[in-house]
């Protein structure tokens, strides 16, 4: 999944011609088209990897058949704008290094901050870089590193992951946290340990825009509106990511922003609030946790 940056919306853009699942431009191209797809110029191709990313972007357009992503219905203009999520862009390019995972830029005047790593592309550097760059990289939790490297080197930006994440590939990140937190940004951005999906998962609070960067922690479900865990890839006991659950009742978002699966915005924090009581029962109940 391959995209300049573009801002995030409230509701889920609607033209995905600027997306390119693909196109058909090349016989080549068009002969790795699967045969769910419609009939039309867009199609998913059979490299798809199933990480979502199309059908939380545009799901007027892609749908899950067979077990990976398809055009269902051709892209149409529509001139209908929603309002802008202010200063956070949607990095696009997508790394299979990092399953698919989502990567946002957020502009602010004390530096911006790379949340998480995309495919490193020289298109996307210029872009960054035009916007001011980043004064750090925030990376949420181990899976979603990707090229974390090569965006220091051109970047010159400060890497933050939590100690518990680190292995060979992070060692040399230049802040570590230990501890269970929080830590701060600058006055705007606090750090939330929420171990569960891994020891040192941690999310991103950014206050004034009241949004909560989650990486794996969290995100909606594909089928509902309900929250979702994913819990199959988690690494430590269900107790302890609802424990980390339970945390987000305290803060003042209403704006989850998940690495993987579908972004939510609730009409206010109580709105938020019920949704993560309600995830806490359902899988404490399904869970047998006492």
């Amino acid at each position: 999944m391959s995209m300049a940056l573009s801002l995030l919306f409230a509701a889920a853009p609607r033209a995905v011609a600027s997306f390119r699942a693909s196109s058909a431009s090349s016989p080549a191209l068009d002969s790795g088209r699967r045969p769910q797809n419609v009939p039309g110029d867009f199609f998913v191709d059979h490299r798809c990897i199933d990480c979502q990313t199309c059908r939380w972007m545009a799901p007027e357009v892609f749908k899950r058949v067979d077990g990976k992503a398809a055009v269902a219905a051709q892209p149409i203009s529509d001139d209908h704008r929603t309002k802008a999520l202010q200063g956070v862009y949607h990095c696009g390019y997508h790394s299979e290094d990092s399953f698919g995972a989502t990567s946002y830029l957020i502009t602010h005047p004390d530096g911006n901050i790379l949340v998480d790593s995309p495919r490193y592309t020289t298109k996307l550097a210029n872009n960054i870089e035009e916007l001011g760059g980043a004064r750090y990289m925030f990376l949420t939790h181990r899976d979603d590193v990707a090229d974390h490297r090569k965006w220091a080197e051109r970047l010159k930006c400060e890497r933050i992951i939590h100690s518990g994440d680190v292995e060979r590939a992070t060692v040399d990140v230049e802040r570590k946290l230990t501890g269970n937190g929080p830590w701060n940004i600058g006055a705007d951005f606090e750090l939330i340990h929420t171990p569960g999906h891994t020891q040192g998962s941690v999310c991103l609070f950014y206050k004034p825009v009241k949004a909560l960067f989650t990486g794996d922690h969290v995100a909606k479900s594909e089928e509902s509106d309900d929250l979702y865990l994913f819990l199959m890839y988690s690494r430590q006991p269900v107790s302890l990511q609802l424990d980390s659950m339970r945390k987000l009742l305290k803060l003042d978002f209403e704006w989850f922003l998940p690495g993987h699966g579908y972004r939510i915005h609730y009409k206010d924090v109580h709105a938020k609030d019920s949704a993560i009581e309600s995830l806490i029962a359902i899988t404490t109940q399904a869970r047998g946790i006492l």
